[in-house]
This record gives C-alpha cells, structure tokens and sequence, in this order.
C-alpha cells in the first residue's frame, strides 16, 4: 500500500504549506503529495484564504525533489484544456518528472458562480466537456500537433513545446465515481482512479463497474492503478492503519490522507510512521 498526503491549500499559509511538503519529501515513506483545485475553502470558512493550485503547485515542485507532485483533481471548466496541457508540459519539467496530472469534470457551483465559469448547461453537457477535454489534454501532452473537433473543444494543428519528461505523458489521474460517465472515461484515458471516501463494499461495486467499461473499450483494468482519499487523525494511528487494511485486500493500491488544519510539520511525522505500518 502507498501513502500519500494531501494538503488543501485553503485556511493555511504559503510558509506552512511548504514546511508539509518539505518535510514529507523526507520522508521515503510517503510517496506522493497533492493540493486541491479550488478558489473558494471548501472544508472551513468560504469567505477565508485559499491558494491557486497550479502557481502553487509549481512552486511547491520547484522546492521538493523526490516527491510525486499534483492535484487531486483539477476542474477542467476552470482552464481551456489546452492551457491545462501547456501548464502541466511545464510542471513536469519543472519537477524533472515527478508529475501526476489529476483532472476532474469540476462540480463547485458556489465558485463557478461567483467567477461565471461555466459548469455545463446539464450535468450530460458537464461530461461531454470533461470527455473532450481529457482527449485534447492528452493530445497536447503526447502527440507532435493535435487536432480535435469537439463540440466544446476544438484544436487546430494545435502543438505543446516544449513537453515534460515523462512519456508518452505524465499519468493521468482522474477522480471521481460517476458510474456511467466518468468512470467510463477512467477506462478510456487513466494511468489513476481517485476514488472519495466509500465503503469497502461500495468500492468493490464501483470497481466491478469500472473493470467492465475498460472490458468496453478493450483495455486491461490491471494498467489502471487507484487510490483512496482518508481523514488524516494525528491521535489516531493504529485506528487509521485498521482502517486501511480491508481497503488493501481488496484491491485498493493507495491511500491518500487528507491533512488537517493547521498544517503541522509534526503531523507528516505521524503520517510517515503510519506509512511505515501500513506498507
């Protein structure tokens, strides 16, 4: 089982946040370190702090060196996917190559609101918009020009230059269980399934669901690697670790801990004993 941390970048500081990721890129233990994508704090108070994830996320990649960086997930409606592709093409290099591009259909309708950012007219029209866009992305990240013809993406002898390291992209993470869209577009374009927290019985049905969309479109399911999110209790290790366990007997490759506030350097410690206990 791998371990991850994920530091939501709200109702915290720049200075704290990099003390976390510093700290746990120390850590061989934790294999990986993620932010969210939002504007608004989804977790405390919406009218508080919040960081931008991709200027925050290249910072934090410039200033670790053995981690796996990303988001876990970038709403596709915030940035045109070309501009995500040309984003994510500079922070693998940027982090020589430690980059997993997380991507998700967005849902935050508070914040999509308050900026007129367009979530789609339905949530059908939302999926069709994260389809093309996880296409075009790819595209932009792996192909010398791309060309799409979408109905909400459209490129045109489109190029990225210069692409990151990783070949033929970075691994594609997309989170979320939509059952019959988004897991389908798991089975289509991930390298990484993020599932939020469910129960052991409802991730074996959601992955049965998944096995079968990847049988759809003729792809192995065992290329697909996945993870879980868990609330991190520093006081409580070994329930954590029980917690785990029947995840991994069932399949489950990662566990990613959602870090509380406020960000304490001495929580990555517990969090790498516990990754210790449970690897």
């Amino acid at each position: 089982m791998r371990v991850g941390m994920k530091t939501n970048p709200e109702a915290t500081t720049w200075p704290a946040l990099l003390a976390m990721w510093q700290r746990a890129d120390q850590i061989e233990a934790i294999e990986s370190a993620w932010l969210f994508d939002h504007f608004y704090p989804i977790f405390s108070d919406p009218t508080g702090p919040c960081l931008e994830s991709w200027t925050t996320l290249s910072a934090l990649a410039h200033e670790t060196n053995r981690l796996r960086v990303g988001t876990m997930v970038n709403g596709m409606p915030y940035r045109h996917p070309a501009v995500t592709a040309n984003m994510a093409a500079a922070v693998d290099i940027i982090s020589d190559g430690r980059l997993e591009l997380g991507l998700g259909a967005g849902w935050n309708e508070t914040e999509a609101g308050a900026y007129g950012i367009s979530l789609g007219e339905t949530v059908g029209q939302r999926m069709d918009m994260f389809d093309e866009g996880v296409e075009a992305i790819v595209g932009l990240l792996s192909q010398d020009v791309t060309d799409l013809e979408g109905r909400h993406v459209k490129l045109s002898d489109a190029r990225n230059e210069p692409k990151g390291p990783q070949r033929p992209h970075p691994p594609i993470v997309i989170g979320g269980g939509g059952e019959k869209r988004t897991l389908r577009t798991v089975a289509r374009w991930a390298d990484h399934w993020n599932s939020t927290p469910v129960s052991v019985e409802e991730w074996q049905r959601k992955r049965s669901i998944l096995d079968q969309h990847c049988a759809d479109v003729g792809r192995d399911p065992s290329a697909i690697m996945n993870s879980l999110i868990f609330r991190f209790d520093p006081d409580d290790l070994g329930g954590l670790a029980d917690q785990v366990k029947p995840y991994e007997d069932v399949g489950v490759h990662k566990a990613v801990f959602n870090m509380p506030v406020p960000h304490s350097p001495g929580h990555v410690d517990l969090l790498g004993e516990l990754a210790e206990r449970i690897a």
